[in-house]
C-alpha cells in the first residue's frame, strides 16, 4: 500500500495515518506533549525532529504503510508532504547474498605490509605498485548497487586529482577543503590533495538543500581557521560560492571535483613530518580549532591500532561512518588502506535510514572489523525487527569497535544478547577510547576479552570523585564501561587539576603521550 499525494488533504485516511505516525513520535520525544501536525509542518523547526528522529520517523512510516522510501529520503524530507511524494510501493522482498558471495571480498594471508612507508601517499604507491588490479574498495553508491575499485584505479584517480590541483595553482602546504558526501570522489580527492603536496581539510557536507545557506555560514569558521584556498564540493553549493568567498577571504576557488583540469604534474616530495591533514573536532560554531596531524602521527596510530587487534590483509572492514570524522576517516578507511584489507563503504544516510544494511553488508562481505558509536548499536536494537534477524549471520565479525561517544552498558549488553542468535559473539564487542589529538585511537581492550563493566557506589563518586566498588545488592550504583589499555607505544595517566597523578580509582583528567600525539 502506497500513498498517492496528488489531491489529498489532511482529512484523507492515508494522510491521517501518516500524520498520526508523525504526531505519535513527536509526543514521545516531548514527554507526551502533542503538537498540531499538518502536511506542511517543518519537521525540524516546528516539530523539533533532528536527523536521528527523522530517521526513526521514516522507518515507522515504512512499517505502518508497508511502503519504501528512497535511500536519500533522509536528506530530502522537510515536511510530511515530502514523505507522501517520495513513498513507493514495496517490491518483492530480497535477501542479502550469503556470506562469501562477493568475489574478491576476502584477501589471502601472507601479503606483506608497507612497513617502510613514511607517508600515506607512499602507502598508496606501495599497494598500487604491488597489486594494481586487486579490488580493494567496495562502495554502495545507492541501495544495493556496488561500485568496486582497485588499488591501481584509486591511485590513478588520485594522481589525476593532484595534477588538476597543481594546474590550478595549488602549492605545497596550502589547504584544500573537502565538503563532499561519502563517495569515491571524496577518497580520490583526499589522497589527490596529499599527492599535490597540499593539506586536505574534511568538512561536514550539507545534509539538506533547505538549510544549505545556514550550513555554509556555520562552516565558514573552519574555512577561515584553516585558511583554505580551495573548496571541493558538490553541485548545489556552487551558486553560493560568492557568499563563501565573502565569509572566507582566503578562499580563491569553489568547484566540483569534475571541474578540475585534466593535467599531469610533477609530484612534490612529501616527508613523514609534513602535515597530512587538519582534523576539526567540532563542526562550526564559535571559534573552531583544527588538530594538526602529520603523516608520522597518522601512520603511528594506524600501526598501533593494527597491532592491538592483529589486523591483516585477510580482514574486511565494513563502514558507514562519515569520512569527515576521525573514526570513519582514519580508523576505518585509512587503516584498511594501510593493511590492504578490503574496505566496504556505504553512506551514513544509508545506515541511518535502514540500520539493517550495516549488518547485511557484514554478512555479505564476510566483514571481520566494523565500528560505530553507541547510538549505532542502539539503532540496531530499536529498528531491526525479529523477522529481519532471520537468516542474518554475523559469525565473521571478530572486532565490533564501540566508541566516539559515551558507551551505555545497557545498550552494549542488550546488543550482545539480542544478536547472539545471529552468531555475534560477546567477545567481539570492543569498547574503545580515542580523541582527535591522538589521531583517533588511544586505548583498546584485548581482542576476544569481551566488555567489562565497573559498578561503583554513586555517592562517593558523585561527591568526591572516588570510584569505590559497589556490591551486587547495592541500589543506585553507577556503571562504567572499561575501554581497555593504552595502544602499543602510548601511555595514559589520570591527573588532578594541578597536574598531579591521581591514585587508583580517583576521577581526574586524561593525559597521554605517544607517537600519535598531534603537532598542535
Amino acid at each position: 500500500m502506497a500513498f498517492e499525494p496528488q489531491g489529498k488533504g489532511d482529512s484523507d485516511p492515508q494522510v491521517a495515518l501518516l500524520l498520526g505516525v508523525v504526531s505519535d513520535l513527536v509526543a514521545e520525544l516531548r514527554g507526551g506533549e502533542r503538537l498540531t501536525v499538518s502536511l506542511d509542518s517543518d519537521l525540524e523547526r516546528e516539530l523539533g525532529l533532528d536527523s536521528l528522529a527523522r530517521a526513526e520517523l521514516l522507518s515507522r512510516v515504512e512499517r505502518v504503510v508497508q511502503g519504501r522510501l528512497p535511500e536519500d529520503a533522509l536528506g530530502r524530507v522537510e515536511c510530511p508532504r515530502d514523505v507522501l511524494t517520495l513513498l513507493m510501493p514495496v517490491g518483492p522482498a530480497t535477501r542479502p547474498a550469503a556470506q562469501g558471495a562477493e568475489a574478491g571480498s576476502r584477501s589471502g594471508p601472507g601479503i606483506a605490509l608497507p612497513a617502510e612507508a613514511g607517508t600515506l601517499v607512499e602507502v598508496l604507491d606501495w599497494h598500487a605498485r604491488r597489486t594494481p588490479e586487486r579490488a580493494y574498495l567496495h562502495f554502495y553508491s545507492g541501495g544495493q548497487q556496488l561500485d568496486s575499485r582497485s588499488f591501481g584505479a584509486l591511485h590513478e584517480a588520485a594522481g589525476r586529482m593532484a595534477g588538476g590541483l597543481r594546474a590550478q595553482g595549488i602549492g605545497s602546504g596550502q589547504t584544500v577543503a573537502l565538503m563532499l558526501p561519502t563517495s569515491v570522489d571524496f577518497l580520490a580527492a583526499f589522497l589527490g590533495v596529499m599527492m599535490a603536496g597540499a593539506v586536505p581539510v574534511p568538512m561536514y557536507p550539507p545534509a539538506r538543500r533547505a538549510t544549505l545557506e545556514d550550513h555554509l555560514r556555520r562552516q565558514a569558521g573552519i574555512l577561515n581557521n584553516a585558511q583554505a584556498v580551495m573548496l571541493l564540493t558538490s553541485e548545489e553549493v556552487l551558486p553560493l560560492a560568492p557568499l563563501l568567498k565573502g565569509l572566507a577571504p582566503a578562499l580563491r576557488t569553489v568547484c566540483r571535483v569534475a571541474d578540475l583540469p585534466k593535467a599531469g604534474a610533477e609530484r612534490p616530495r612529501i616527508k613523514a613530518g609534513d602535515i597530512a591533514f587538519l582534523q576539526y573536532t567540532s563542526g562550526s560554531t564559535g571559534d573552531p580549532k583544527g588538530v594538526v596531524l602529520s603523516h608520522a602521527n597518522l601512520l603511528a596510530n594506524i600501526r598501533a591500532m593494527g597491532q592491538a587487534v592483529g589486523a591483516s590483509p585477510a580482514d574486511v572492514f565494513v563502514s558507514w561512518l562519515p569520512l569527515y570524522h576521525d573514526m570513519g576517516l582514519i580508523g576505518a578507511w585509512l587503516g584498511s588502506l594501510y593493511y590492504g584489507m578490503n574496505f566496504v563503504l556505504m553512506s551514513p544516510l544509508a545506515f541511518l535510514s535502514r540500520p539493517l544494511r550495516w549488518l547485511q553488508a557484514i554478512q555479505r562481505h564476510g566483514g571481520t572489523l566494523s565500528a560505530g558509536p553507541n547510538f549505532a548499536y542502539e539503532l540496531c536494537l530499536r529498528r531491526i525487527s525479529d523477522e529481519e534477524l532471520a537468516g542474518l549471520d554475523l559469525r565473521t565479525w571478530r572486532c565490533a569497535f564501540n566508541g566516539a561517544e559515551p558507551i551505555s552498558p545497557v545498550t552494549l549488553e542488550a546488543f550482545c544478547e539480542r544478536f547472539a542468535s545471529c552468531g555475534f559473539r560477546r567477545e567481539a564487542m570492543m569498547p574503545v577510547y580515542g580523541l582527535a589529538e591522538c589521531a583517533v585511537g588511544l586505548a583498546f581492550p584485548p581482542v576476544n576479552r569481551g566488555p567489562r563493566v565497573d559498578t561503583v557506589q554513586r555517592r562517593p563518586f558523585s561527591r568526591r570523585g572516588r570510584a569505590l566498588p559497589a556490591g551486587p545488592e547495592q541500589t543506585g550504583a553507577l556503571r562504567f564501561v572499561a575501554c581497555g589499555r593504552p595502544l602499543p607505544g602510548h601511555a595514559i595517566r589520570i591527573v588532578d587539576p594541578a597536574g598531579r597523578e591521581c591514585p587508583e580509582r580517583v576521577e581526574g583528567e586524561v593525559e597521554f603521550k605517544g607517537p600519535s600525539a598531534c603537532q598542535g
